[in-house]
């Protein structure tokens, strides 16, 4: 596991930063085995990093297309996760409509779409017990949760499924379990604002409890962990506050 950390000046180098990112590693699982697995992420952060992706001329066949958590909502509701980066990036490109996999939200029972959407994977990867996304992209709440997997749920010890229940303010929502997520190739969290200093020197701390920040949680098992911050969510963090390395090859 390779874990790197980068501050960048605005939100605006976080996008630029993560779109180079991001492209690079598409290519590099196309070109590595023909296909690339990317699974999402809501809120407002990434939001214009997908429409920046939507101007890319890549090999959108041989993209697929997933989502790491989920509102409990229809798809055309103003609130989904779905919604916003169809709008923003994936209606605006040649993207056959099979190779885009939503996570589904209208069966009335969270628990039952949550096991649909595991079987989904399950068919799509193959045998693998822990599913390896080329790419998983994922924010970060104020409180340090990510995906939709909040401080001091039971969704946070799920170890036996693909994809859970997370909740948050009785609100449920769908999505993927920590090993899940940590079994990916590329883990990239994008954060940006001053709202995010607390858990981030929460996070980074090497005696941080997970369970109270599940960002701290997200130790990929082989892969490369990506922490791409704007200066204002970074400001606080020095050296001592983390075990990250900056990375070495910021041409990627």
């Amino acid at each position: 596991m390779t874990k790197y950390l980068e501050i960048l000046d605005d939100q605006l180098e976080l996008i630029k930063r993560s779109r180079r990112i991001v492209v690079s590693r598409i290519q590099e699982a196309i070109a590595r085995r023909g296909i690339c697995t990317i699974a999402l992420a809501g809120g407002s952060t990434p939001k214009p990093l997908y429409e920046k992706l939507a101007q890319e001329n890549l090999p959108w066949e041989q993209i697929h297309i997933f989502w790491g958590d989920e509102r409990y909502v229809p798809a055309d509701h103003p609130d989904s996760n779905q919604r916003m980066a169809r709008q923003a990036w994936l209606d605006q490109v040649p993207m056959p409509p099979n190779n885009i996999h939503p996570m589904p939200t209208d069966a009335a029972d969270p628990y039952l779409d949550a096991a649909t959407y595991d079987a989904t994977l399950r068919a799509f990867f193959g045998d693998q017990t822990w599913p390896a996304f080329d790419i998983i992209l994922l924010g970060m709440g104020d409180d340090g949760h990510t995906a939709s997997l909040f401080p001091q749920t039971a969704a946070l010890a799920v170890s036996d499924r693909l994809i859970t229940v997370g909740e948050k303010q009785g609100e449920p929502r769908l999505t993927f379990t920590v090993p899940l997520i940590n079994a990916a190739h590329h883990i990239i969290f994008l954060v940006a604002g001053h709202n995010k200093q607390e858990a981030l020197q929460q996070i980074f701390h090497s005696e941080a409890d997970g369970f109270a920040y599940p960002s701290k949680l997200i130790e990929p098992d082989h892969g490369i962990l990506w922490w791409l911050l704007d200066a204002a969510a970074g400001d606080r963090l020095t050296p001592h506050d983390t075990i990250y390395q900056t990375n070495p090859h910021p041409a990627l």
